[in-house]
């Protein structure tokens, strides 16, 4: 029982465990979700999923494997056994109720009669007493009157259909989607390093235990410093030009970095990293930073993190001069691998999808360059860049 869903998600990406089934299997066991597909639908998510980033692959793995199983009666029969099945139908419906349920044949008539007027109903019908539709005296379809009915799609309008029987809408909701402000957030809190600085501001419980215990039972309050995030940032922005499509993402990255690092630094460029960069676009010409000495005053601990498409022409990395908007006299490629030797720790956050990058000749170069350390800018992506960073 519920071998083939299992498998299922499992071949769609979702990574559920045996431990999860059995748990499955004893909520199913203990009733928490009884002859109702939503139920169980939102109970088996809850169990098989442990991270939210796989609620749409387990979303079209719950679709793919209902849509094999052609009537209601192989769904029940696939969620639990037929025994329990008819004594909850005994339970929940009045004596009235299935009286009514009989004038059709009983349950299993029902669905074979809703099964065939599906297969020979060609258009949406309204009103009636046959076809299935809405507003009508059918048992089978949507805010209609008949208490021994199945309702198909809608919320229902006189509550007492025996089965529901709706299509699904999903969400997506996926790891290799684009970022929010708040997934870059609990993506970037892979990389933390707490460590106690500065006064006392937070209460120390158990030295207080230990020390009110010493105490004979006389109150001793024990504080310490606070624990905050000791890991030290440079991120380099790439702006203008082919990453504009990308501003409102990189805002997004740029909100929840200033949020989550104290000790954060960041300089923007165009294209290629030279000898300078900048921290004002609209001083960019005067206000200019040494890239010599961002190395001389910054530790290699600091985590090194550049951002952009890294989408130009390849002479813009590779020769002197290449730079579209000054005469550089050291290639592009030549700083970054300056700046890499000296950061140990590099991460290339690239909005491109990575399917896409091998087009591009100066992505491949790059990607070379930051020594395969390029990771595209999806919630996935960051993941992966922050636990290479915390390495």
């Amino acid at each position: 029982m519920l071998i083939n869903l299992f498998n299922t998600v499992r071949t769609s990406g979702v990574p559920c465990t045996l431990r999860e089934l059995l748990d499955l299997l004893g909520a199913l066991e203990n009733r928490l979700a009884y002859a109702n597909i939503d139920d169980f639908y939102h109970l088996s998510k809850a169990i098989l999923v442990k991270d939210e980033k796989h609620y749409d692959k387990f979303d079209r793995a719950f679709e793919i494997y209902f849509k094999g199983i052609e009537t209601l009666e192989d769904i029940f029969q696939a969620l639990i056994p037929e025994d329990w099945l008819r004594k909850a139908f005994e339970k929940e419906l009045s004596a009235e109720e299935l009286k009514k349920i009989k004038s059709l044949g009983g349950l299993e008539k029902l669905l074979e009669e809703f099964k065939k007027r599906m297969e020979e109903q060609e258009k949406r019908h309204e009103g009636g007493n046959k076809w299935i539709g809405t507003a009508g005296t059918s048992p089978f379809g949507n805010n209609g009157h008949n208490p021994e009915g199945i309702r198909v799609g809608g919320e229902g309008g006189q509550k007492k259909a025996v089965k529901i029987w709706e299509q699904r809408n999903f969400k997506n909701l996926d790891d290799s989607l684009e970022l929010g402000t708040r997934n870059i957030k609990l993506a970037l809190r892979r990389l933390r390093k707490f460590a106690r600085q500065g006064n006392e501001l937070e209460l120390d419980m158990d030295g207080t235990i230990k020390s009110t215990a010493k105490n004979g039972g006389i109150l001793d309050i024990n504080m310490v410093p606070e624990r905050t995030n000791n890991v030290k940032v440079i991120i380099l922005f790439d702006v203008g030009g082919s990453m504009d499509p990308f501003i409102k993402l990189c805002e997004e990255l740029f909100s929840a970095v200033k949020t989550e690092f104290k000790h954060l630094k960041y300089y923007y460029f165009h294209n290629c990293v030279y000898e300078s960069v900048w921290k004002d676009n609209r001083r960019r010409t005067k206000e200019r930073y040494e890239i010599n000495d961002i190395i001389n005053k910054y530790s290699s601990d600091y985590k090194l993190i550049f951002v952009g498409d890294a989408t130009m022409a390849p002479y813009e990395i590779t020769n002197a001069g290449g730079s579209i908007e000054h005469w550089n006299e050291e290639p592009g490629g030549v700083w970054i691998k300056r700046l890499c030797s000296h950061f140990t720790s590099v991460a290339w956050l690239n909005p491109i999808q990575d399917d896409h990058w091998d087009y591009t000749s100066s992505v491949c170069i790059l990607r070379d360059l930051v020594e395969k350390r390029m990771f595209p800018l999806t919630l996935k992506g960051l993941e992966d860049a922050m636990s290479n960073l915390s390495k």
